[in-house]
């Protein structure tokens, strides 16, 4: 494994272990060159993701922009890093267990907000904003109508 840090091609693992759910292996490595430490993630791939975005583009599934959207949809909300990991892996192994190779877009995003919906109704609201692209105070208004349901006053 090449360190990220100054490149070197032979760094060393000093600890190996599974993750909470047992979805990957966790190693903890040191660069002898220039001893730095980071952690790498071993996963099991069944198949190769695509992803077909809404301009009929494809590209390869990546994990990191899902955990990258749930930090920003999460933040300083009560959820912790392992959870968000807990939650990628969840949706990872969905859309490989579908059986189909392309996966649209709007699907993937369709499965965060299922999630978020039951995890934290801020960070729902937050996701959906972006995800549905909300352009004014009107659209959130509606929404959240929507997901309240309607008032008796």
């Amino acid at each position: 494994m090449r360190c990220p840090f100054c490149g070197h091609d032979d760094t060393q693992v000093k600890d190996s272990r599974p993750t909470e759910d047992n979805s990957a292996i966790r190693r903890r490595r040191s660069c002898p060159a220039c001893g730095s430490r980071f952690t790498t993630f071993e996963r099991v791939q069944i198949r190769d993701l695509v992803v077909i975005k809404k301009d009929g583009s494809r590209s390869p599934f990546d994990r990191e922009k899902v955990l990258k959207s749930l930090k920003i949809a999460l933040r300083k909300r009560p959820v912790d890093e392992e959870q968000m990991e807990r939650i990628v892996n969840g949706i990872h192994r969905r859309l490989e267990s579908m059986g189909e190779n392309e996966v649209p877009s709007k699907f993937i995003g369709e499965l965060v907000m299922e999630v978020l919906m039951d995890l934290d109704k801020v960070a729902y609201v937050r996701y959906a904003s972006v995800y549905r692209n909300f352009r004014e105070a009107k659209d959130f208004e509606d929404f959240l109508g929507k997901m309240v349901g309607p008032r008796h006053d």
